[in-house]
């Protein structure tokens, strides 16, 4: 198989359901490389039996950070990979009967390893960038709805997300809707274990 499937686990010990980091078999020799970014089959037999509908691609410069977004009524699943540059991608697993509700996983998506990072329906996404540059594409389970958008606060306090391990020289640059996303709370509702939206 020329995918390697990791399952993620939470700084409680728990694994997160659905949550893998991935990383594709990379054939080189002095010409360059060749990999399979994705492979329906593969992803089916390992379990992943999403469909994906829309590619997006964004450019950052080094500091950016992005998140932590989340789609409510038409929520996304993503596969996120790093095409240029490093950055250290999170989620946060918005499900109210998973065992890692307000957990979160973050892992260093890198284009020199081509490792790729599965955040299924049901979770806040964020990523922040590394490099002086990056380059970011991620695939979709559903389309992109601008009125359906929800967030997290970046630096939410129950969540923890530590950001700044990762690059403790950069100071993290947002926009000015990322900086108004809500805080975290146990109370609120979120999502299913399938990534619905309660109401």
């Amino acid at each position: 198989m020329p995918f390697n499937f990791k399952e993620c686990v939470a700084k409680n010990g728990k694994t997160i359901t659905g949550l893998f980091e991935i990383q594709p078999k990379i054939f080189g020799d002095s010409r360059g490389y060749f990999f399979e970014s994705y492979s329906e089959k593969d992803f089916f037999d390992a379990g992943l039996k999403m469909k994906f509908v829309q590619d997006n691609q964004s450019f950052s410069t080094k500091g950016i950070l992005r998140g932590m977004h989340f789609q409510k009524n038409h929520p996304q699943g993503k596969l996120v990979r790093c095409v240029v540059g490093k950055v250290y991608d999170v989620a946060v697993d918005l499900r109210k009967n998973s065992p890692t509700f307000g957990q979160y996983y973050g892992v260093i998506l890198d284009s020199e390893k081509q490792n790729q990072f599965y955040v299924p329906e049901g979770f806040a996404h964020g990523f922040y960038v590394l490099s002086d540059t990056a380059i970011f594409a991620y695939k979709c389970t559903d389309f992109y709805h601008p009125e359906d958008e929800g967030g997290l606060m970046w630096n939410d306090s129950t969540i923890g997300i530590d950001w700044t391990t990762v690059a403790p020289d950069v100071k993290p640059l947002l926009s000015e809707k990322d900086t108004k996303h809500p805080a975290f709370s146990f109370e609120n509702n979120y999502f299913d274990l399938n990534g619905v939206w309660i109401k």
